[in-house]
């Protein structure tokens, strides 16, 4: 037995048990049973959502972003739910495909949930994987930084859940198709749930990432940090439109449509690459539904920003979550 160790607990967030279980209780507590969708704007949900099959969720540390990836988790019928998979991207290894964990289990604070062993070599079977070590299982933060929640939402039966852990490598388009593709069974089974592990843009010199548009219609820029504040909308506005033009790309469930919207904007949507394996899966799924009323639902339900950047010199991250809906 190997045993993936929670090795950002006591740090990204807390390794105490009793606390853990009270911050994701008073997380999920605060999401009101009607959430209003922040895109498309307007419509309401009531929560959980009856039949979802993956959630987007973010993967900071749990005092940026644990309040935000309440939103998403709370969306979730677990009643049906035997198994889930976790797509995340690789921020140390360098991959050019996915990757299927080693492990027997996953652990967190709050207990240890087992891995689909079966499932995975089920995986290796149907197309090209590599193999994640131990180390670099261990070092990778936006799979661990979704165990917990996990294991909270499905603690009544926990024993009955399995894990399906997949790191999602920089992939080409057609890669992505092709993963997309492989997965879309396993994601139009009612009984599997895909959580794909993102955060939005990260703005700011330390990112390499200064995107900048004073009005909607106005060029866009880079600012420098040597730059004073600019003289049109706040930076943090101009970074809230970018990632509002990016979430309403995605909720038309169009892959090549959110591939050309990253070609365009560069914006550091660092899962971009499983958000995009998720979007080619269901376009495999429903190639002529996708933008039809009647077709797949993808809503995003919570938007932050870890800080408001008024200043070149300033940073932050973005964080949403969302639910998608696949029709019967």
């Amino acid at each position: 037995m190997t045993v993936r160790q929670a090795t950002h607990a006591g740090s990204w967030y807390t390794d105490d048990r009793e606390q853990l279980d009270h911050e994701l209780q008073q997380w999920l507590d605060s999401v009101p049973e009607q959430v209003t969708e922040v895109n498309p704007v307007g419509d309401s949900c009531t929560v959980p959502v009856k039949g979802i099959r993956a959630i987007i969720g973010p993967h900071a540390g749990f005092s940026y972003s644990g309040a935000n990836a309440a939103y998403g988790y709370k969306c979730i019928d677990t009643q049906n739910i035997k198994r889930v998979f976790l797509l995340g991207p690789s921020h140390h290894a360098y991959l050019k495909t996915c990757a299927l964990s080693q492990c027997t289990e996953y652990s967190t604070p709050l207990g240890n949930i087992r891995v689909d062993q079966e499932l995975v070599r089920e995986l290796q079977d149907k197309g090209e994987w590599r193999l994640m070590s131990t180390r670099v299982d261990q070092d990778e933060h936006s799979l661990e930084m979704h165990l917990p929640y996990i294991y909270k939402v499905f603690e009544s039966r926990i024993e009955q859940i399995s894990l399906v852990p997949i790191m999602v490598g920089n992939l080409a388009f057609a890669t992505e198709q092709k993963y997309g593709k492989l997965l879309a069974p396993y994601l139009a089974d009612p009984e599997n749930l895909f959580i794909i592990s993102s955060d939005f843009c990260h703005w700011g010199s330390r990112f390499g990432y200064t995107f900048y548009q004073s009005t909607d219609d106005s060029q866009p820029c880079h600012l420098s940090a040597r730059d004073g504040r600019p003289n049109g909308v706040p930076i943090w506005e101009s970074i809230q439109r970018l990632d509002s033009a990016g979430m309403d790309v995605i909720t038309q469930v169009d892959h090549a449509m959110f591939r050309q919207y990253l070609d365009d904007t560069s914006n550091t949507i660092c899962g971009n690459h499983p958000i995009g394996v998720l979007l080619a899966a269901v376009n495999h799924l429903y190639p002529k539904y996708a933008q039809r009323q009647d077709g797949p639902r993808l809503r995003f339900v919570k938007y932050d920003q870890s800080s408001k950047v008024r200043s070149p010199k300033d940073s932050s991250v973005s964080y949403a979550s969302a639910y998608l809906w696949l029709p019967h």
